[in-house]
């Protein structure tokens, strides 16, 4: 009837202690859609009140590889059913109330969630999808949980719902970790000499050798003149240094010039006929840098 689900993480989930409940769900899809929203952030824990339809194809069809997050949601007659044993009670809501209620965005319902996880089970209610959930049933709940989304397009799909608030339960928890487990998953890779990046950061006198062989390529083929310099190289070495380059990349970039000048015929005379030399050696070979 449905596709495989894929293996679900064990320890570092709030499987059983956060509770997502669904109300009157219209459409089985969403059903579905919200269980693989879940899934991605690690959660497992799904209640569904009163639906009009489950389980069908189109649940699961939805739901791609989190079938099993289907396959053990509560199905219950009534909100009642599905908050009875839980300590605290967070609804969504879209809209002001005549009475006032605490509202909280989603990362503190996150923060606040998650301490109450660890005396007893928490209940995060999502509406229908056309009206949300009743006055009554938002007046169940402890907090309302409101999302910040455009005022002039404030609707949010059910899943998307889903996926905002559990998208922060997950990032909460992963700050919760002791800090060699949780950095693989928060810590961010963007220049050399970060984890995972695959070449050293090139040193400072690789770089400056750049800089001057760039310098004399530039004037070889009469873009730069020493006598009349004006900002180029400052401002070219300002672009450079911003991109923090690493030490393929310098050899690449030196690749390039040694290449240009061979074709301008400015290589000076024993570096052409070394690189002539190495050219016939290599013919048939890869002699690309990278």
């Amino acid at each position: 009837m449905h596709k495989p689900a894929l293996p679900l993480e064990g320890t570092d989930t709030f499987n059983d202690q956060i509770r997502i409940v669904l109300v009157e769900t219209s459409h089985s899809g969403n059903i579905g859609a919200v269980a693989r929203a879940m899934k991605n952030m690690g959660l497992g824990n799904l209640w569904l009140v009163n639906p009009a339809s489950f389980p069908d194809e189109t649940s699961y069809a939805r739901a791609a590889g989190a079938s099993d997050v289907l396959d053990r949601a509560q199905v219950v007659a009534s909100l009642d059913e599905a908050l009875a044993d839980c300590v605290l009670v967070m609804g969504t809501s879209a809209r002001g109330r005549k009475v006032p209620w605490p509202v909280i965005a989603p990362p503190q319902a996150a923060i606040t969630a998650c301490e109450a996880s660890q005396q007893g089970l928490v209940a995060l209610v999502f509406g229908r999808e056309n009206h949300g959930l009743s006055n009554e049933e938002l007046q169940r709940c402890h907090y309302h949980i409101h999302i910040p989304s455009n005022p002039d397009y404030s609707s949010l799909n059910l899943s998307m719902a889903v996926q905002v608030i559990s998208y922060e339960l997950r990032m909460h928890f992963l700050r919760s970790l002791e800090e060699g487990e949780s950095s693989p998953y928060l810590e961010s890779m963007v220049a050399p000499g970060d984890r995972g990046w695959d070449v050293p950061p090139a040193a400072v006198h690789d770089v400056e050798g750049f800089f001057g062989h760039l310098e004399q390529v530039l004037v070889d083929v009469d873009f730069h003149r020493r006598n009349n310099p004006r900002q180029l190289m400052p401002r070219i070495r300002r672009l450079f240094q911003r991109a923090r380059l690493d030490q393929m990349e310098i050899n690449i970039l030196r690749g390039i010039l040694t290449s240009v000048q061979k074709a301008a015929g400015t290589l000076p005379g024993s570096e052409q006929k070394k690189t002539t030399a190495a050219d016939t050696e290599g013919e048939g070979q890869d002699t690309s840098h990278v």
